[in-house]
């Protein structure tokens, strides 16, 4: 069963702000839930960042969507492990 998606556009943000405001947004999601994240790059160095510090708690796919538009969906795959 599907949960619920969660859109996120971090484009007008400053850069700082935006791993800590999407590790927020990833931490509150349930079990099949998804946020959908809107960037102006490709996010490959927070899909590492996901793997290194959630490892086995979501599934994680980007593509192009646009000129200066990625597209990642984050989906929580499973409950958060005691170590996070």
């Amino acid at each position: 069963m599907a949960g619920k998606e969660v859109t996120l556009d971090v484009r007008q943000m400053p850069p700082w702000e935006r791993h800590p405001k999407i590790f927020e947004a990833i931490d509150s999601l349930g079990v099949g839930d998804t946020l959908k994240l809107i960037n102006d790059h490709e996010p490959r160095p927070l899909h590492y960042q996901i793997l290194a510090e959630r490892p086995g708690e979501f599934e994680y796919t980007a593509r192009e969507e646009g000129l200066h538009e990625w597209v990642a969906r984050i989906t929580r795959v499973a409950a958060a492990s005691a170590a996070s």
